[in-house]
């Protein structure tokens, strides 16, 4: 649907039905061509108003947020779309530590990691990082992507085997494609089908590595693996475990350890990693473990640590003062109002006939349906004032399409009512639009 409210049938049918996949796969001599098909298809979603993505603000992240797409159409209204779980980005301490940060030591490191890159600030970041997360030894690096992809890449060789969760997130899949052809998915969060992977392989293969790879929170879904289960079944058999907890490190919990900590299950992973973009208002990641030579192993053989610069002396002083937070009584106060409001969004979502996914966290699935319907909904959303981001197949299964509501401690009800209401507006809106077709063809 164009922003004037049009659209032929012809280009409905490939703007609202099509995905993603149907773009990607092309082929021909030259490289750069090969995407044409790609880009064309993607500014006519935009030319209709159904390109919800490549958004950019224009002031800093908060409740309620001036939000523009690509070519530059701007809307304000309330933000459901930004990760910034615990509003730290604008704390008045976390900017000040920022401030200092670049008196004290520039705005560069200056180097990797494995030569002259860290500063004191990094050093001292990766002591406290390991004691909030009941580690001996805790690793930084400057994206969050690079420690999940790169610490697989670290221990994974082509003979060792990595039994994934089919949800995991992208860079842990491309970390294990990118080590092994041994790659087992299992069905979303099914204990037994990866324990029946982890027998045949071990029996199978006795003397190969394996990596079990999981999340706390699946980003998607909204879900929680039972970890004590999964690493007493990789224990047993001498494999691996590892852990992405980038969603609910920080934000959930009464100690902000996240499900780990609630499922008592803190400091148990033999590898957690994570990222700080969510709760640490701060670009950048973390690997931990109890095994310390996993670190210079690491420093020393691991692209996106050893051939990549490393986090900046800004980034080490905003995560600190994060955490500084987050371990105070303040960092209780602001996980108890998130929770609350996940709670509220969840509830009214419900009672407005919405479905939803997964347990309580900062990310609320609401499954919209087809292509259609949800690119319709978002972009009615878009208009009244509604920001949130819009996931799509292959992202998720077909037919699945979903707004992953990030909640924040800042909001408060008459937000998240307004949403609600924005909300159930915008679908009434899309499927009367859809009506009108049908019967039009």
């Amino acid at each position: 649907m164009s922003r004037d409210g049009s659209m032929s049938d012809t280009i409905a049918n490939s703007l609202l039905s099509g995905s993603l996949a149907d773009y990607i796969e092309h082929d021909g001599a030259s490289l750069l061509n090969r995407w044409r098909e790609h880009q064309d298809w993607w500014d006519g979603r935009l030319r209709f108003g159904i390109d919800p993505y490549s958004k950019f603000t224009s002031s800093r992240i908060a409740t309620e947020c001036t939000a523009s797409t690509r070519d530059g159409h701007t809307v304000s209204g309330v933000n459901f779309g930004s990760q910034e779980y615990l509003n730290l980005a604008s704390h008045p301490e976390v900017l000040h530590a920022a401030k200092n940060a670049i008196d004290d030591f520039g705005v560069h490191s200056a180097g990797s990691a494995a030569l002259m890159g860290n500063t004191k600030l990094s050093v001292d970041l990766e002591q406290r990082m390991a004691e909030f997360l009941g580690y001996k030894d805790c690793t930084v690096f400057p994206t969050g992507w690079g420690a999940g992809y790169g610490v697989i890449k670290t221990l994974v060789r082509p003979s060792d085997h990595v039994i994934i969760d089919r949800l995991a997130h992208a860079s842990l899949h491309e970390g294990a494609r990118g080590s092994t052809g041994n790659v087992h998915t299992f069905p979303h969060l099914s204990f037994e089908h990866a324990k029946t992977l982890l027998l045949k392989i071990r029996n199978d293969h006795p003397a190969a590595g394996i990596l079990v790879v999981t999340e706390t929170v699946f980003s998607m879904d909204s879900d929680v693996p039972d970890i004590a289960a999964l690493q007493n079944l990789c224990r047993a058999h001498g494999a691996t475990l590892m852990v992405d907890a980038a969603h609910d490190m920080g934000a959930i919990a009464p100690k902000g350890g996240g499900y780990l900590e609630l499922q008592g299950c803190t400091g148990m992973p033999d590898i957690l990693m994570g990222s700080f973009s969510k709760t640490f208002a701060s670009n950048g990641g973390f690997v931990a473990s109890n095994d310390t030579n996993l670190k210079l192993a690491m420093r020393y053989g691991c692209g996106p640590l050893t051939f990549t610069n490393a986090i900046s002396p800004i980034q080490c002083a905003i995560i600190s003062k994060c955490l500084d937070i987050i371990e105070r009584d303040e960092g209780v106060e602001l996980r108890s109002r998130l929770m609350e409001n996940v709670l509220y969004m969840r509830k009214r979502m419900a009672e407005s006939d919405f479905i939803l996914f997964g347990q309580p966290s900062a990310i609320v699935p609401v499954i919209l349906g087809d292509n259609a319907i949800s690119r319709l909904t978002t972009h009615h959303a878009f208009e009244l004032g509604g920001i949130t981001n819009l996931v799509e197949y292959p992202a998720v299964k077909r037919d699945t399409s979903r707004w992953r509501i990030q909640m924040m401690a800042n909001h408060n009800k008459n937000q998240i009512d307004k949403f609600v209401d924005i909300a159930v507006r915008a679908r009434q809106n899309a499927s009367s639009y859809l009506e009108v077709m049908s019967k039009a063809r």
